[in-house]
């Protein structure tokens, strides 16, 4: 099955390099509400007014994070265990894309440009580096969720579904990021004293949250066609060209 050129690999997925397998995997019309989904962004990239331009604002935010702020990384979480995947692909995305050291014309860029991305899904990220995240560097954070779970569960005796508790951590995280915790909050709920400095955590770190009513095939597409037009967005912003197949 032969494809165009100039298909870059990391936007291949709606080209006819990436939508033949799906086809063939899922069946046409699954495919084609996947493909909704990645139009309805573009549809939405090209008439929304600049500041309510959920990719423009996306990527003015990762440009502002990397660059002026330089924070070096990305952490994209999505809670739900069917995205598990998304993270390995907004890094070859981002990172393939936008990882340049020179503008559109071949000069050096003068400033940083591109950000390291990475992430696991839900609580996996929660145990493994959120410590950091919260209490050592700072990492700007990006939190997917889903409203409606694909497959809930209730445990017997539990108040909540296994869902309901993963999205108390959904919304919990972002909050705990924004507005941290000081020694007085803490000496307050009655840790001691020689604990206090170890449970503060500060605040004041970026993070962005999108919540989806479902996972489907039409809102993967719409959250992958965001991410792609957040990278072409920062892209622009530094003046480099994220398309190029070097």
């Amino acid at each position: 099955f032969a494809f165009w050129d100039w298909v870059g690999g990391r936007y291949s997925v709606s080209s006819a390099v990436g939508v033949l397998p799906l086809s063939l995997q899922y069946g046409f019309e699954i495919t084609h509400q996947f493909l909704r989904g990645m139009h309805d962004i573009d549809a939405h990239f090209a008439s929304a007014p600049l500041e309510s331009n959920l990719p423009v604002l996306l990527g003015l935010l990762n440009v502002w994070n990397a660059t002026f702020l330089g924070h070096p990384t990305v952490a994209v979480l999505p809670y739900q265990q069917a995205l598990a995947k998304f993270a390995p692909h907004i890094q070859q995305l981002s990172m393939e894309s936008n990882g340049k050291g020179v503008n559109i014309d071949g000069e050096c860029l003068n400033y940083e440009a591109g950000e390291i991305d990475f992430g696991e899904p839900g609580t996996n990220g929660q145990h493994s580096f959120y410590q950091l995240v919260h209490q050592g560097r700072v990492v700007p954070a990006e939190f997917v969720g889903v409203v409606r779970s694909q497959q809930d569960v209730y445990l017997k005796g539990e108040k909540v579904s296994s869902h309901e508790e993963l999205m108390c951590n959904f919304f919990a995280q972002p909050d705990a990021l924004a507005l941290g915790k000081d020694a007085a909050q803490l000496r307050a709920e009655g840790v001691p004293e020689h604990l206090v400095s170890h449970k503060t955590f500060t605040g004041n770190r970026p993070s962005i949250s999108l919540l989806l009513p479902e996972l489907s095939a039409f809102t993967l597409g719409q959250l992958l066609g965001l991410y792609e037009h957040r990278v072409a967005v920062s892209g622009f912003v530094w003046g480099i060209n994220s398309f190029d197949q070097w």
